[in-house]
């Protein structure tokens, strides 16, 4: 055998020692995205999911779980509101594309031509609520199947919506709970039923998890901000713009 000119050593040495390269900086990569991964299932996301929320909210049972009791992927989300429950009530009764909106990040509920619209007042038309209504998503001529419906309601204590199929694949609801005359626990919980497929299963969590957390901490802020107003002033229709809310 000839040795390489410029190393001194055997081509099959040279060869060797650069597929161990190879493979050691693969070895890395892998461990490196793995140990992401792991943080990320296990310490990001649970606080991602369940932001605001004590352990016990998270661990009780909550109004409309028992529409999807075997589901793949649950969040509750809380936040304290300084407001009795009926000024944060008439702000859920109208939830919806064509009424009140969903009070979170309008820019990015319209990335995709949602055409929400968060309402600042309460209107005395979108207050009407019974079971069996329709809550859109978006708009009815280019999402005409996103909607859901409401599956039951306690008022100023409880609603819930579920989509219309059975069984349903998303339920939500919204609890109050007053901690005294001027204080209210608003939680938000979210149930989804994921594709039996493990791979379609998980990279529906990893692409649906961050979106749908974010969306709901703003929608708890915008609600928060709105009915704190309300119970200050006793008044509607003169809430700060959400481009004010810091």
């Amino acid at each position: 055998m000839t040795r390489t000119r410029e190393s001194g050593q055997l081509p099959s040495d040279s060869a060797g020692s650069t597929s161990a390269g190879t493979w050691r900086r693969r070895i890395e990569w892998t461990a490196g995205v793995t140990l992401l991964g792991l943080v990320y299932w296990t310490l990001v996301r649970p606080r991602m999911l369940n932001w605001g929320a004590t352990p016990a909210e998270v661990a009780r049972s909550l109004p409309g779980d028992a529409l999807l009791p075997d589901a793949g992927g649950e969040s509750t989300m809380a936040i304290t509101v300084d407001a009795p429950p009926d000024a944060i009530w008439p702000w859920l009764r109208q939830l919806g594309q064509e009424q009140g909106g969903f009070y979170s990040y309008e820019p990015a509920e319209n990335l995709v031509g949602l055409d929400i619209h968060n309402a600042d007042r309460i209107v005395p038309e979108w207050q009407d609520l019974d079971v069996g209504d329709t809550v859109r998503l978006g708009r009815a001529d280019r999402f005409p199947d996103a909607t859901l419906e409401v599956a039951a309601f306690d008022p100023e204590a409880s609603l819930v919506l579920r989509t219309p199929d059975d069984p349903p694949w998303w339920v939500w609801a919204f609890v109050l709970e007053p901690i005294d005359e001027a204080t209210t626990r608003l939680l938000v919980r979210s149930r989804i039923r994921l594709p039996e497929n493990p791979v379609v299963h998980v990279a529906s969590l990893v692409a649906l998890d961050p979106v749908s957390s974010l969306m709901t901490y703003g929608m708890l802020r915008g609600i928060r901000r709105r009915a704190e107003q309300l119970a200050r002033t006793g008044r509607v229709g003169e809430v700060s713009s959400p481009r004010q809310e810091k």
